[in-house]
Order: structure tokens, then sequence, then C-alpha cells
């Protein structure tokens, strides 16, 4: 049967993906730390996964009710790997990243999701081939990652790419009707993010010059070839 996401609740009774993780370094040098921080947060959810299905919830509360940057980092890379496939998965996507963008504009400390959204699953099959998909490109992405232009990290700085996701998400839905282009868009929320929990300020400023040239990309991905 074809990896489904649906309304049902999850069921915990599995392992998980069986695939082997990246080791955790509690230890080390930050610089360390940094260069393996979104590996970290793949190994952290793959590690997690039990059952045939997995919830929002069971998203979030592996990865930390506060933890605001890894949750805008692993959803918008589900929508990026082949799970994008699934009908409904970007606007799934889109409307979690514009309820966490929010409250990070807010200034919230923990995560707050709606019912309907915390019960929604996706399948295990579905997840694990997802994370699998996504390991090579970040751990090329993460041999770039450093700690730099941090000020655009902070208030009022961040304000304008996490406003601009905002804007992002409105038209995500939309854009399951044009090939491609949601994968490029939830792929620039998802170096935000990078930016975000690195303290990398030169991705998040490249992601939002990214975002302003999307409706060229998305055309040229999806209608121009």
């Amino acid at each position: 049967m074809d990896a489904v996401i649906s309304f049902r609740r999850s069921r915990y009774s599995g392992k998980s993906c069986g695939v082997p993780c990246r080791p955790y370094r509690t230890g080390g040098k930050m610089t360390e730390r940094v260069s393996h921080a979104l590996s970290e947060v793949l190994d952290g959810l793959e590690k997690s996964i039990n059952g045939e299905e997995v919830s929002v919830q069971h998203i979030v509360e592996t990865l930390g009710q506060r933890s605001f940057a890894s949750l805008l980092l692993i959803f918008p890379l589900i929508a990026v790997s082949p799970a994008s496939a699934i009908p409904g998965v970007t606007a799934s996507v889109a409307v979690i990243v514009f309820l966490l963008v929010s409250q990070m504009i807010v200034g919230r400390e923990s995560v707050w999701l709606p019912s309907f959204i915390r019960h929604r699953c996706i399948s295990k099959a579905a997840l694990c081939k997802a994370l699998g998909w996504l390991r090579k490109p970040v751990v090329f992405v993460e041999r770039f990652l450093k700690a730099r232009l941090t000020f655009i990290l902070e208030r009022p700085w961040r304000y304008l790419p996490l406003g601009m996701v905002l804007v992002l998400c409105l038209f995500m839905p939309f854009m399951e009707l044009v090939p491609v282009s949601g994968s490029i868009a939830a792929a620039i929320i998802s170096m935000l993010a990078a930016g975000l929990l690195t303290r990398d300020g030169g991705l998040v400023l490249f992601s939002l010059l990214t975002m302003l040239g999307l409706p060229v990309l998305a055309w040229q991905a999806g209608v121009g070839g």
C-alpha cells in the first residue's frame, strides 16, 4: 500500500526505521556540534519512530516543544523529499510552517498546534523514505555551515525573512498545481531554518534573496522546463 498522510491518530507499537544514524555528540567544541546540527535533528526523529504511522504531535514532542528552528527544518524537508508527491503534503506543511513562524514572530516560548493538525499522521514508510533520501544533501550542506552575520538572527532583522516565509506559506497550497514549485518553496524554508539552527546569518540572507526570486524559479522548474 502506498504511503499516505491521514487524519487518523497515530499508534506507536513498532521499531524505528532501522537505518544507522550518526552518533550523537554531547561534548566537544561548539564548531563540531554546529557542523552536524542538521544530521542530529534527522537522527533524533529517526530513532523515535514507532508503529506504522507517526503523528505531528510525536514529531513535536521528539524535537522539543521549544525547538522552533528544528521543527521549521524538518517539516519543510518532508515536502522536499519524495513524500511531496503525496497529495496534500505541501499544503499540510504550509499550514504547520505558517503557525510555527507566526509564533516565532510573537515570541511564544513553546509550540502550539491545533488538535486536528497534531493528530494528523504520516506513514512510517513515507517518513523513513524521506529521512533516508535527505541524508546525503543534508551532510553535504553541513560542510558549509558556520556562525556568521549573526546580527540578522536578532530583532528586528529576523522579522523580514520570517515575514517572507508567512507570505510564501499562503501560496504553497496552490503550488501543488505546479510540479516541483512546492518542493522549491519548502527547500528555501529549510535553508532558512538551517541558518537559524546553526546561527548562519549568511544562509538566512541567501534564503531571503532566493524567496524573492522564487516566482521565476517556480516558473522555470514547473512550466518553463
